[in-house]
């Protein structure tokens, strides 16, 4: 999912918020295309100047320090209200790798306007980040996005009496979770113990300890992922003996 953060620039006397609103909630960058577009709009009343920027993981990451194959077209811009802006991002680094998606982050930092009569007062003005997931998509994986939850591989892991759900991700694809939980059964009734969200990537596994795991009883897993679009999509699956 996409999330905003909160810079603190230099009171204000109403809730920040931000006024750009991003076309989607995640960018899939197909591998045979050289470019794709963004749109961004100004749900706002003020004038709103926007940077943005590619990394590849580095969540402190600026403009000047990120790293990734990408160029932005514009880099920086101004969006009046009421109006949108498409930014184009170019893809211009290497190809590799060719066998599954890899995982770069979109940052939009939106800049306010400088507030009314804040010369020579105490004013607290607020730069609002958002940072989505940019899935790099290599062509003829070795199977279909919506394919990759049904392969992942769950099972319980118990450790000196501590007990953790694994899931194993042998699929091209980085998966994304909006919930985890687990329970004792299939029946519609069964108590779930929620273990919150997450990522595995592709080739990877992702840990997540179970304080309530305290028999073999918890076999069957709940989960909702985060499709392409944005969907919450739901699923169970059972634990891997």
């Amino acid at each position: 999912m996409a999330w905003t953060a909160g810079v603190v620039m230099a009171l204000m006397t109403s809730p920040a918020k931000p006024a750009v609103v991003i076309g989607a909630t995640r960018v899939v960058f197909p591998a045979a295309q050289r470019d794709v577009a963004v749109r961004l709009q100004n749900k706002g009343e003020e004038p709103a100047l926007v940077q943005v920027w590619i990394d590849d993981g580095d969540e402190a990451s600026s403009p000047q320090t990120a790293r990734g194959p990408f160029v932005i077209t514009p880099p920086v811009f101004r969006i009046d209200p009421g109006h949108g802006h498409a930014v184009r991002i170019v893809h211009v680094g290497d190809v590799k790798p060719v066998d599954k998606e890899k995982l770069y982050w979109l940052n939009v930092l939106e800049i306010p306007p400088k507030a009314d009569k804040a010369e020579g007062s105490n004013v607290l003005q607020f730069a609002f980040r958002h940072r989505l997931k940019l899935f790099h998509r290599p062509e003829r994986l070795s199977s279909t996005v919506d394919q990759a939850p049904a392969k992942l591989v769950w099972s319980l892991v118990r450790s000196d009496g501590a007990a953790s759900l694994r899931v194993a991700n042998p699929s091209p694809y980085v998966v994304s979770f909006n919930a985890i939980g687990l329970s004792p059964s299939d029946a519609p009734t069964a108590p779930t113990v929620p273990l919150g969200g997450g990522m595995v990537m592709p080739g990877g596994s992702l840990t997540i300890p179970v304080s309530s795991a305290t028999g073999p009883e918890l076999t069957r897993v709940s989960y909702a992922v985060i499709n392409d679009y944005g969907a919450v999509v739901p699923g169970t699956a059972k634990l891997a003996p």
